[in-house]
């Protein structure tokens, strides 16, 4: 199965919910993956019509997911990912569930980011230790 998925912006995905042909602007948007926040898409209608006439889809993803997608991939394949990376691994789980796309289905995602760019996507409680004490390495 051959077809566009299309993750730019959350007006590109209403849009294609709606089943109209251009987007609507989004007063405010706001994520994390600032690389995909995009209130106005330009080009719109051709991202549409191209989604469209491939038979694709267009979906967009819970901004509270992507910190979860983001450990995923560090922790199960040591890549740090970029936010809009991490939205696109959700796109994949939902499509999955779905089944518009099934486990066998050969998926090509790019990482157009780093990780360490966007400190503010993931908050991890590091452990204090007290140098007053020794240091238990093995707990480390």
């Amino acid at each position: 199965m051959n077809f566009v998925t299309h993750l730019e912006c959350a007006p590109i995905a209403t849009a294609f919910d709606k089943g109209e042909r251009f987007a609507r602007l989004f007063e405010n948007a706001a994520t994390v993956a600032s690389g995909i926040r995009v209130p106005v898409a330009v080009g719109d209608f051709m991202i549409l019509d191209a989604v469209r006439e491939s038979g694709g889809v267009a979906i967009a993803t819970a901004e509270q997911d992507i910190p979860k997608f983001m450990q995923m991939a560090s922790s199960s394949e040591g890549i740090a990912l970029c936010p809009e990376t991490a939205v696109c691994l959700g796109a994949l789980e939902m499509l999955l569930k779905r089944e518009t796309i099934k486990k066998t289905d050969r998926v090509l995602i790019f990482n157009t980011g780093a990780a360490q760019k966007y400190p503010e996507a993931v908050q991890e409680k590091l452990q204090k230790i007290d140098i007053a004490k020794p240091i238990d390495w093995e707990k480390i």
